[in-house]
């Protein structure tokens, strides 16, 4: 029934273009939703596994070592023993990482 309610109403067409938006949606999700879904699991991960003594870098660009670890916060400490209290999500990346990820110089 429904395929002749479709064949009436384009000839054929409205079905070519179900499985063509089909297909796009299918594409969209692979090449952009899934891989974000992704990023975010992995950064929720790693901020969860951070501890005391981890060297990080912050999302403004704060470059420290982790003093305490609360339950949403950090507490960075920077040169000179200054400390900085952060919320879990600003926590960027591992400096180790970051420092050992050659530049690429142009």
């Amino acid at each position: 029934m429904i395929s002749t309610i479709l064949l009436q109403a384009g000839g054929g067409m409205g079905v070519q273009q179900l499985i063509m938006f089909g297909l796009i949606a299918v594409v969209f999700y692979f090449f952009m939703i899934r891989p974000q879904v992704k990023k975010q699991k992995d950064q929720k991960k790693y901020t969860e596994e951070l501890k005391k003594g981890d060297r990080v870098i912050t999302t403004a660009g704060i470059h420290g070592r982790i003093y305490e670890v609360a339950e949403t916060t950090f507490v960075v400490e920077v040169e000179n023993g200054a400390r900085i209290r952060f919320d879990k999500s600003a926590i960027s990346l591992d400096a180790s990482k970051a420092l050992n990820t050659p530049a690429t110089v142009k």
